[in-house]
C-alpha cells in the first residue's frame, strides 16, 4: 500500500461527504419546511461525525509518518494540509462533533424563526447550547494547537490568522475611517435628493439572472435562489448562490448577487489536477472574501458598472440613471445592516462584532447578555440608536449555525480585494478593464483572478502569503486606504 494514495482516497471519501453535508445546508436554508428541522439534524450529526471519524482515525496518522516526502511543491502542500486536518480532527471528540452538527442545525432554525418574529428571545436557548458547545469546541482545539481557543477558531477559517494580528490591523483601519468617514459625509452633503431605486423581487430576481449571465456564471453549473441571509456554497462543478430582495433597494439585491458570485467563481476556478484533495480548496475565509469583495465593491461599484446596472434595470422597467445607481452605491452613511453597509463603514460592522465573539468564546459574555451588548457596541461604533432585533443582534446567520471566528476575514478580505485589484488594473491595463466593466464583462478580472488566486488551491500555507504572491505585496491597509481616498474624496 502507498500510504500517500491511501492518504488520497481517504481524504477524498471525506471531502466527498462534507460535499454532501453541504448540500443539506442549502437545502435546509433553500427549500426545506421548518418540520424537518430535527430529522437535519440528525443527518448532519451522522455526517459530520463520519468525516470526522476518517480524517481523525489513528491509521492517517501513521500513513503521514510513513508517505515520503514528496519533491513536487503540490504533494507537499497536501501533505501539509493533511497533517493540519489531522490534528483539528484528533483534537475534537466525535461525540462533540456530533453534538455540535445537531446544535447548529437546531440554532439555526431558532434563529429564522426568532429573525422573522423580531424576537431574540425565542432563539436564545438554541443559543446558549451552541456556545457552550463551541467553546469546548475552541478549547480542545487551542489545547491541540497551543492556541487561545479564539485563536484556534479563528485558524479553522483563516489558518495562521491570529487575533493579536488582527487588532493591529482593525486599529489602525479605525484611525483612518475616524478621519475620512465624516470628510466623505460632508462631501456627499451637497449630493441631489433622488428617490430609491426601486423594483419588486421577481423583477430584481430577472435582473439578477442577468447580472450573472453577462459577467459569466454558467447556469449550466449553478444556480441562483432565494434565502434569508445571502449565501454561496458549492462544488467545481456545481456552485449555488442565494440572494434576498428589497422592493424599497432594488440595488442591494443585485450587490449580493455579485458578492456571491465571487465565492462561485473561487470555487468553479479550484485546480481540478487536486480536486478533493485538501490542497485543492480555498485557502482560508480572507482569499475567499476577497473574491466576493472584489466582484461586489471593487468591480461592482465602479462608475463603469454603475452604468450597466442602469442599462439592465432600464431594460427591466426600473428607470435610473447611471449617475443615480453611482451615487446610491457610493453614498457613504452609517447604518445598521453590516450586508448592506457601504464600504466606509463596513469595517466598523465587522471590528464590533469581532470584539464581541471574542468575549462569546472566553466567557467573559453569556449569551443572554448579546442583545444589551450588541446595542451598546451599535451606539459606540457606528453613533446609532439601539435597533430592533431583526436589524440588530439578529441580522446574521454566521452565529447561530456556530461560525465563531468567520468575521474577521470579511474585512481582511477587503483589504486583499484592494490590492488585488489593484494589481490585476496594472497588469490588464486600467481603461481596458474599466471599459470591459462598462459592459458587465468580468471576464478579464476573473482570468487575472483565476490564474493568480483561484487555481493555486491551498498551495501557498497562508491567505497571506497567497496574496502577496500574487500582488508582490505584504497584506495591509494600504491598497484600502489608497482605494477608499481615490473613490471617495478625489
Amino acid at each position: 500500500m502507498d500510504p500517500l494514495k491511501e492518504l488520497q482516497t481517504r481524504f477524498a471519501r471525506a471531502a466527498r461527504i462534507e460535499e454532501a453535508a453541504s448540500w443539506l445546508h442549502w437545502d435546509q436554508s433553500v427549500t426545506m419546511p421548518n418540520g424537518g428541522m430535527l430529522a437535519r439534524g440528525e443527518q448532519l450529526a451522522v455526517l459530520a461525525e463520519t468525516s470526522h471519524t476518517i480524517i481523525a482515525d489513528p491509521e492517517i496518522g501513521n500513513l503521514l509518518a510513513k508517505a515520503s516526502i514528496q519533491d513536487d511543491k503540490w504533494h507537499q502542500a497536501n501533505l501539509r494540509e493533511m497533517k493540519r486536518m489531522h490534528i483539528a480532527a484528533t483534537a475534537v471528540p466525535s461525540n462533540l462533533v456530533s453534538e455540535l452538527a445537531r446544535a447548529k442545525a437546531k440554532s439555526e432554525n431558532a434563529w429564522r424563526l426568532a429573525r422573522r418574529e423580531n424576537n431574540f428571545t425565542q432563539v436564545e436557548s438554541a443559543f446558549e447550547h451552541l456556545v457552550k458547545l463551541s467553546r469546548e469546541e475552541a478549547a480542545a482545539l487551542g489545547e491541540a494547537k497551543g492556541l487561545s481557543p479564539y485563536d484556534a477558531l479563528l485558524d479553522q477559517y483563516d489558518p495562521g490568522r491570529r487575533s493579536c494580528d488582527v487588532e493591529v490591523v482593525f486599529e489602525r483601519l479605525q484611525l483612518f475611517l475616524a478621519e475620512v468617514i465624516p470628510q466623505i459625509v460632508e462631501q456627499q452633503g451637497s449630493w441631489p435628493s433622488e428617490p430609491a431605486i426601486r423594483a419588486d423581487a421577481e423583477t430584481q430576481r430577472k435582473v439578477g439572472r442577468k447580472l450573472l449571465q453577462t459577467i459569466g456564471f454558467d447556469f449550466e453549473h449553478g444556480r441562483l435562489d432565494d434565502s434569508l441571509h445571502p449565501f454561496s456554497t458549492g462544488t467545481p462543478e456545481d456552485a449555488r448562490i442565494t440572494a434576498r430582495w428589497d422592493a424599497a433597494d432594488a440595488l442591494s439585491g443585485l450587490m449580493a448577487v455579485l458578492h456571491e458570485a465571487g465565492h462561485a467563481a473561487y470555487t468553479r476556478g479550484q485546480p481540478a489536477t487536486w480536486r478533493s484533495q485538501p490542497v485543492g480548496a480555498a485557502a482560508g475565509m480572507t482569499a475567499h472574501e476577497s473574491q466576493s469583495l472584489i466582484f461586489e465593491m471593487q468591480a461592482g461599484r465602479t462608475p463603469a458598472m454603475a452604468s450597466f446596472l442602469a442599462g439592465i434595470l432600464k431594460d427591466a422597467g426600473c428607470t435610473a440613471s447611471a449617475a443615480a445607481v453611482q451615487r446610491a452605491l457610493h453614498a457613504v452613511q452609517p447604518s445598521y445592516i453590516r450586508v448592506e453597509a457601504d464600504e466606509a463603514t463596513y469595517p466598523i460592522h465587522v471590528i464590533l462584532r469581532f470584539e464581541i465573539e471574542q468575549n462569546l468564546i472566553s466567557g467573559d459574555l453569556q449569551p443572554h447578555e448579546l442583545k444589551a451588548v450588541w446595542n451598546d457596541q451599535i451606539r459606540s461604533h457606528l453613533g446609532l440608536p439601539a435597533p430592533d432585533d431583526r436589524d440588530g443582534c439578529l441580522q446574521d446567520i454566521h452565529w447561530f449555525d456556530g461560525a465563531f471566528g468567520y468575521f474577521p476575514t470579511y474585512t481582511l478580505g477587503a483589504l486583499a480585494a484592494a490590492q488585488l485589484f489593484q494589481a490585476a488594473e496594472k497588469e490588464i491595463g486600467t481603461d481596458n478593464l474599466h471599459a470591459n466593466l462598462k459592459n458587465g464583462d468580468y471576464s478579464s478580472l476573473q482570468g487575472f483572478m483565476t490564474k493568480k488566486i483561484h487555481s493555486q488551491g491551498s498551495l501557498y500555507a497562508s491567505s497571506d502569503a497567497l496574496i502577496e504572491a500574487a500582488t508582490g505585496e505584504a497584506l495591509s491597509t494600504t491598497a484600502f486606504e489608497r482605494h477608499i481616498r481615490r473613490r471617495y474624496l478625489s
